[in-house]
């Protein structure tokens, strides 16, 4: 029989994911000769054979891909005839410009965690123990395809040991890029805060690490993809101790624990929440507190009734863990609205009035990230951060632009998303762009991106608002690469991210799009935050919106909730917060509010004004403190039925002053604050499906931050199905401003006006 030679094309996420060791195998198991190999697209295969075993080949190859690979598209054709002696694994230096996904790093594998417990396996004890299946990705590449020595691992050359894994065909390290071990890895260094050495051995040093958390000690530890801040969570003077130093009142920190059993010992985990804590994602999950709780929650979580979990990540966090064998506070490596940190001179300066001791290890870290979290509502994922794990590849979506394009995402919650190919990055989440060490990480990891793909953007994308720093920074790119800067209005940009998310820019059908969230500047130049639009026929339109009221003190607004209560009562009714202001606060904010001409329609003041009505909180100390407190009141009501607060009433505009009128009457009147929290998150609810009826919609999608809050959107799921109507809520990426960037980019893609 005559044998052709055939070449077959997978792209996606299939490199570094232990794709051309199964590739390899698969093909000895057919007894095929040809050649595997990276290539800018994925991998390149070519293999002699008939067409009818090509095409049995391709069929299994793709029944049977490895589990952490994701494969988007694939092709097969015949070529000119090729010679083969035998089937090998080639390693290429490309020189092509890059086409496919960055592949995300990944929590370590149970073989891998099985074998550092082993003291017979040569890998006991081993921090870094990784196979091709997990281990670090993301955070380590330096260019593509992905080979050892376009990785920071490329320094440590592998052992005579580790080379025969490297070509044993049935070893699990077969063609592993992150393979090393003991005698020839990463090694580890324990300081204390003055910088000298405290221990040599790696043994001692994990040892070591989990004597000083249990004597209530302080440790910096460098993970893979940066440091964490770790204590005994068990521990209360030493958790407030930590926020003490740390400069960090109040936002809740992330609880590390040693195994799945020991977080079901303290939390009821449903289904969902355990599967994604024990996944190659890894991320924290908030889940509700018990009775059972062993930890310091009021320290950890002030005011709250949920707890951030986690489990090990890495071998490295694994084994200290399960030295310590007790849960730990673990939370970024850096002062308070500072980038996480990844270089060991850095967190020495930095942190050395923070940590007791520090981690270090040898490791370079080139894409420093924050850890993912989730939250679950009905079964159902919501991001609440997507970093490690997750960024930074979006898969879902294929884009039709012909040149390359970035866009510069927001000033909260920022991120940015890069088009140099057929692929969209949507970049981790890097922060709040007040501070200048994170701009300048943003402005760091931009310019490495153009750099690893070898493209520099066309036309750069910004949000409307001339002082966000991301808007600031995509203008002075602009003009240093020559290229056109368009402005795209920010709650525009989160409807379109959902669109984007569901497909439905090519639906026939009229989607009316919910847009909830702190600020932003909008068409009229007010502040925009409780918006209705209307999509159709590759238009946005604004439908309406929550009636205007006074913003004032600029920013403060934003941190005193008093202040959002105050611009919202009306006349008659505002001496009666009188006491949460001083006489001369009050005759200042008095004479602001008579000359005031910027107004806001935002929901997120709004929930702080309610906050602050119930008594619950006058100051933030972290973004969304407000908010978050008001949540965990309205999980407490669990009897009765609620009220609605817009009951009987006819609105085109939302009337907020009704509703923060009719709270602090029913307040007055006893009604507990429990059950007027849940009421109004049910209000709300309730309101978008009342304006989607009468707009005869039959299609709603939520963004904004507000739609993080588990209560509002399990309510307005409820609501929704009750009436037929289909909820679309970003899935794959935050609700909150992360997503900006990512809308930036479907809208100029779609949107017409």
């Amino acid at each position: 029989m005559k044998l052709e030679t055939f070449k077959i094309q997978i792209s996606g996420c299939v490199q570094g994911v232990g794709f051309r060791p199964f590739v390899f195998n698969l093909a000895i198991k057919n007894k095929l000769l040809g050649s595997v190999s990276n290539n800018a697209n994925g991998v390149l295969i070519y293999i002699k054979s008939s067409s009818q075993t090509a095409l049995r080949f391709l069929e299994q190859l793709l029944a049977n891909k490895p589990q952490v690979s994701n494969i988007t598209s694939h092709s097969m054709e015949e070529v000119s005839d090729m010679e083969f002696d035998g089937f090998r694994i080639l390693v290429t230096e490309n020189k092509e410009q890059i086409d496919i996904p960055l592949t995300p790093d990944f929590s370590v594998c149970k073989s891998c965690r099985a074998e550092i417990k082993d003291v017979k396996n040569r890998r006991f004890n081993y921090a870094f123990t990784t196979c091709v299946h997990c281990g670090p990705r993301y955070a380590i590449t330096t260019k593509f395809p992905f080979e050892r020595q376009h990785t920071t691992l490329y320094d440590f050359e592998m052992c005579s040991n580790c080379k025969q894994e490297y070509i044993e065909s049935n070893n699990k390290r077969f063609h592993s890029q992150t393979n090393s071990c003991n005698a020839c890895g990463i090694q580890l260094e324990l300081r204390d805060a003055l910088g000298n050495s405290i221990a040599e051995s790696q043994q001692e040093i994990i040892r070591k690490v989990a004597q000083f958390i249990s004597e209530g000690d302080i440790i910096a530890i460098k993970n893979t993809n940066g440091y964490l801040l770790c204590c005994d969570a068990g521990n209360e003077e030493t958790v407030y101790k930590l926020r003490l130093r740390k400069e960090r009142p109040n936002k809740p920190f992330a609880v590390l624990y040693p195994n799945i059993e020991s977080v079901k010992n303290e939390f009821v985990v449903s289904k969902s929440e355990e599967n994604a804590l024990q996944s190659s994602v890894a991320p924290i999950v908030i889940l509700q507190n018990t009775s059972n709780s062993k930890i310091a929650n009021e320290t950890i979580a002030p005011n709250l009734a949920q707890t951030g979990v986690m489990l090990p990540c890495s071998s490295l966090l694994e084994l200290i863990m399960q030295a310590l064998g007790k849960p730990v506070v673990a939370t970024s490596g850096n002062i308070h609205g500072a980038p996480i940190i990844s270089e060991e001179e850095e967190a020495q300066e930095q942190l050395k009035s923070v940590a007791d001791y520090f981690l270090h290890h040898t490791l370079d870290i080139g894409f420093p990230q924050d850890d993912s979290v989730v939250k679950f509502m009905d079964e159902q994922q919501l991001i609440l951060r997507r970093s490690r794990g997750l960024a930074p590849n979006y898969l879902e979506v294929k884009t039709i632009l012909t040149q390359p394009v970035l866009a510069m995402g927001s000033h909260l919650k920022s991120t940015f998303c890069f088009v140099p190919n057929t692929y969209t990055y949507v970049s981790q989440c890097f922060g709040n762009l007040d501070s200048y060490d994170i701009l300048k990480r943003l402005e760091t990891t931009i310019n490495k991106y153009t750099h690893l793909f070898s493209a520099l953007p066309k036309q750069i994308l910004i949000d409307k608002h001339p002082n966000y720093q991301s808007s600031i920074l995509g203008r002075e790119l602009g003009e240093k690469w020559g290229v056109n800067v368009l402005e795209i209005q920010h709650h525009k940009a989160h409807f379109a991210s959902v669109l984007g998310e569901h497909d439905l820019f090519n639906s026939t059908e009229k989607i009316m799009g919910v847009v909830w969230d702190g600020t932003g500047l909008g068409d009229d130049n007010m502040i925009w935050g409780g918006e209705f639009f209307m999509y159709e026929n590759q238009e946005i339109s604004r439908y309406s919106h929550f009636e205007y009221y006074d913003w004032i003190a600029n920013d403060k607004m934003a941190t005193e909730p008093r202040l959002s209560l105050f611009s919202l009562l009306k006349d008659d009714n505002r001496d009666l917060i009188k006491d949460k202001f001083s006489d001369t606060e009050w005759k200042i904010y008095t004479k602001v509010l008579k000359n005031n001409k910027l107004k806001t329609s935002s929901v997120g003041r709004l929930f702080d004004a309610v906050a602050s009505a119930l008594d619950m909180v006058d100051f933030n100390s972290y973004e969304a403190e407000a908010a978050m407190v008001l949540e965990k009141h309205a999980l407490m009501y669990t009897k009765g039925s609620p009220i609605d607060l817009l009951k009987d009433m006819v609105y085109n505009k939302l009337p907020s002053k009704v509703i923060i009128a009719q709270i602090i009457k029913l307040y007055k009147e006893g009604v507990s604050k429990e059950k007027l929290a849940f009421s109004f998150l049910y209000t709300l609810a309730q309101s978008i499906i009342t304006i989607a009826k009468k707009s005869n919609v039959e299609i709603i999608a939520c963004s904004g931050g507000v739609f993080q809050n588990s209560i509002l959107v399990s309510i307005l799921n409820k609501l929704a199905r009750t009436e037929d109507i289909q909820l679309k809520l970003n899935r794959k990426l935050s609700a909150n401003d992360e997503n900006i960037s990512f809308g930036q980019l479907m809208y100029h893609q779609h949107i017409k006006n």
